[in-house]
């Protein structure tokens, strides 16, 4: 449970699934392991297509390091007309005033967790999960700076290459692509 003073917001995806992309991104912070002392990641995942669309990796969690997930994620987004809803714990990073006049600026509602539950942010947990995991971010790392390129590789990895049985074996960057194409398509019709 968060104990700071700062605005949390309430939970207003809690039984929803995206329909489509840029609906639903979920976010969380975690920390890579290097010789010269931790580092630390903020993804943000479209909760549609499992593609990660925004990440920072900094030497400290401070709001204004870490904000450069969502300075990613929100200049790749192809509709900026649709709400999108970006959901996390209830860090300080993302109830700062900062990171809350971002998201207002790029029509984005902020949604987190409401009792600290894991559950309740689930794919964010396990996005950092599988970078540990698959991607071998996992383990104790020579550098800093080391984390930080095989963070960039991992990234393209995942995005292009890595498969997902909930997607129809499709990768994250197929089905976002795909889906976009597709409400671009029907719009126009």
């Amino acid at each position: 449970m968060s104990k700071h003073w700062l605005r949390k917001w309430p939970n207003i995806i809690k039984g929803q699934m995206a329909q489509y992309p840029d609906q639903h991104w979920v976010s969380d912070i975690t920390y890579i392991k290097t010789e010269e002392g931790n580092c630390y990641l903020n993804m943000i995942t479209d909760a549609y297509s499992r593609k990660i669309v925004g990440y920072a990796i900094d030497n400290t969690m401070e709001t204004d390091r870490m904000i450069g997930a969502l300075k990613m994620a929100t200049a790749q987004r192809k509709d900026v007309t649709k709400s999108t809803i970006h959901h996390s714990d209830r860090g300080l990073q993302y109830c700062s005033k900062e990171y809350g006049q971002m998201t207002l600026e790029n029509n984005i509602r902020l949604s987190m967790t409401e009792n600290g539950d894991p559950y309740e942010n689930a794919l964010a947990e396990r996005m950092n999960r599988t970078i540990k995991e698959e991607f071998g971010l996992g383990v104790t790392i020579k550098s800093k700076l080391m984390a930080k390129l095989l963070m960039d590789e991992a990234v393209i990895l995942y995005n292009e290459y890595r498969p997902h049985l909930s997607l129809n074996y499709n990768t994250p960057n197929e089905v976002y692509k795909k889906s976009l194409a597709s409400a671009c398509e029907a719009r126009d019709n």
